[in-house]
């Protein structure tokens, strides 16, 4: 099996295939389609803009909710969960996020943050107290990590958590800053340094909202997302049993980046439920709005916009699924990088397309009686989310550096061994013995191959050449994310593909996608040589001529249309 550090072993040299030829993802569709259909009962009942105006969503909507069992999705069935596996739950996140990204947000950021931290490193006596009234929707969770002047360095929060007297209590003081669900919340799972002398030495704890000394500022006004509670939350001299510390004192940086994990890969989900959405309705914008005697979908400048859409689902889709059986099989692995890549992928991409779904519409998806702009400014906020658009260009490169020096020995280190070493490393083979018969699998595992060597000429450039400075430059850590960032999407569409291809091999319309990501990622890796535009091209018009015969477009979460702003 490959390394449990999934890319980080590919790159290093300590990995292998097998982990590329998984099975396809289980899921009781008959179950998650009965939660949707209700969900969207749910939302049929009050417009968009009425909710909007409102600024939050309804008590009675909430609690309908909770019946449903929205707020207990992958609780386990034995503290009142509906127990859905990883797939099955991300199956529902593209959807529900296609219908309505703000409504949704309640109960996805309860499960995918708000609780993770319990579920995942609960006691029983914990689990048993919070995760049952939390899948009953009883009791709201909140991730409170973010402080006004600390964002993605954790590690320096100022919240700080001391030890009472009698050992009994940590009185909890500090200030946290753009919270989640904060004014639905009856429980937060909040991070706070332990030891002054440690910065980074945190502790996880399970605070009430109702407990003295806990106060929620105002829901914040903000471009969109409007009936998400989004707020500050103060602890003064908050005691919070020691029963409700998480794991062990100092855990709590691992303990909240575990929870990111699955933060970054619901944020992934959400995005390629976007990117579908999208899709559909600029398939069916487009064949409906004529100019110059055709309908627009025909014309070269429109149709780029669906093919890009439709590969970028189809990309976001294959690596979520593959990080999400990584998680499944062991939820507190080291993946990431990989998650990283999910979000950074999903959300960049899904912006792109939530604008060129409105620059379909033309002038009438400006109007706020049609959706597209409310999903524009409801999905803006995913590239901030679980760490900016720029941290997560540059975080897996660190990260590969870091590992790339632990087994070269060291930054710096210039010696002739050490240089003669790493060149045979760089030569050295990646993932080995993977091949393929059919010749469009073949190049896109050539491209992989080529691009890992490439990863580890800029590591070995990195820590011969620049040293200790190479952690300090952005340009050059964003340049080997690409590259990771590339490889990775044609692996996950590689596998994705093969997983699901009929005993006749891969599908036209498969062959059509792959050739054209694989095109994306070369342009991407030779952009200075300004090859992208003229690869992609090439294969454009293999990707509509199948958007075309289909209608209305392939890929998940493309059922329904996105909701009209004014009436349900």
């Amino acid at each position: 099996m490959m390394s449990k550090r999934l890319l980080e072993g590919l790159y290093l040299g300590a990995g292998d295939e097998e982990e590329l030829l998984g099975p396809p993802p289980r899921i009781n569709l008959g179950k998650v389609t009965i939660l949707l259909d209700r969900y969207r009962e749910i939302l049929g009942e009050i417009p968009a803009a009425d909710l909007e105006a409102l600024g939050r969503v309804p008590p009675e909507m909430l609690r309908r909710m909770g019946e449903m069992g929205l707020f207990g999705l992958i609780i386990p069935l034995r503290h009142g969960g509906l127990g859905l596996n990883l797939h099955e739950y991300l199956w529902l996140v593209e959807r529900m996020v296609g219908l309505d990204l703000s409504v949704s947000l309640v109960s996805l950021a309860h499960l995918s943050i708000g609780t993770k931290g319990i579920a995942l490193f609960g006691s029983d006596s914990q689990k048993d107290r919070y995760l049952v009234p939390a899948a009953a929707g009883e009791m709201i969770f909140a991730f409170a990590l973010t402080e006004p002047l600390v964002g993605s360095d954790a590690q320096h929060i100022q919240t700080r958590a001391e030890l009472s007297e009698d050992g009994e209590h940590y009185i909890l003081n500090g200030q946290k800053t753009y919270i989640t669900n904060a004014n639905y919340a009856r429980g937060l799972t909040t991070f706070a340094q332990m030891d002054p002398h440690r910065p980074g030495s945190l502790g996880a704890f399970i605070i009430e909202a109702g407990w003295e000394g806990v106060k929620i500022g105002k829901d914040m006004p903000k471009m969109g997302l409007r009936t998400s509670s989004t707020a500050a939350v103060i602890f003064r001299n908050v005691r919070v049993p020691v029963a409700n510390l998480l794991g062990k004192p100092g855990d709590g940086f691992k303990i909240a980046m575990s929870v990111l994990n699955f933060g970054r890969l619901a944020l992934g989900a959400a995005s390629s439920g976007v990117m579908s959405q999208s899709l559909r309705d600029m398939l069916s914008r487009g064949a409906s709005r004529a100019q110059f005697g055709r309908p627009i979908r025909d014309y070269p400048l429109i149709q780029e916009k669906l093919v890009r859409t439709r590969v970028h689902q189809a990309v976001s889709a294959s690596i979520n699924e593959w990080v999400a059986n990584l998680l499944e099989e062991d939820p507190l692995g080291p993946v990431a990088i990989e998650t990283s890549h999910c979000k950074l992928y999903g959300t960049t991409r899904g912006w792109e397309a939530t604008y060129d779904a409105l620059q379909v519409a033309g002038g009438a998806g400006y109007l706020t009686t049609h959706p597209y702009e409310k999903r524009m400014r409801d999905f803006r906020v995913t590239t901030v989310f679980e760490g900016t658009t720029e941290i997560h260009s540059i975080y897996p490169a660190i990260q590969l550096l870091r590992g790339a020096s632990r087994q070269r020995g060291g930054a710096g280190s210039r010696g002739v061994g050490t240089v003669l070493r790493g060149v045979f490393w760089v030569a050295g083979r990646s993932f080995p013995g993977l091949s393929f018969s059919d010749p469009d699998l073949r190049k896109a595992v050539r491209f992989c191959r080529g691009s890992v060597r490439a990863i580890r000429r800029l590591l070995l450039f990195g820590l011969l050449k620049q040293g200790p400075r190479a952690w300090e430059d952005q340009f050059f850590l964003r340049r080997i994310t690409f590259l990771s960032l590339g490889c990775f999407s044609i692996l996950a569409l590689v596998r994705k593909l093969t997983s699901q291809a009929s005993e006749g091999g891969l599908s036209e319309e498969d062959r059509a996608i792959l050739r054209y990501a694989v095109a994306e990622a070369k342009g991407l890796r030779h952009r200075d040589g300004g090859l992208g535009p003229a690869l992609v091209e090439k294969h454009h018009d293999e990707v509509m001529a199948h958007l075309l015969l289909k209608g209305a477009g392939p890929g998940p979460g493309t059922e329904d249309p996105g909701r009209d702003t004014k009436k349900a």
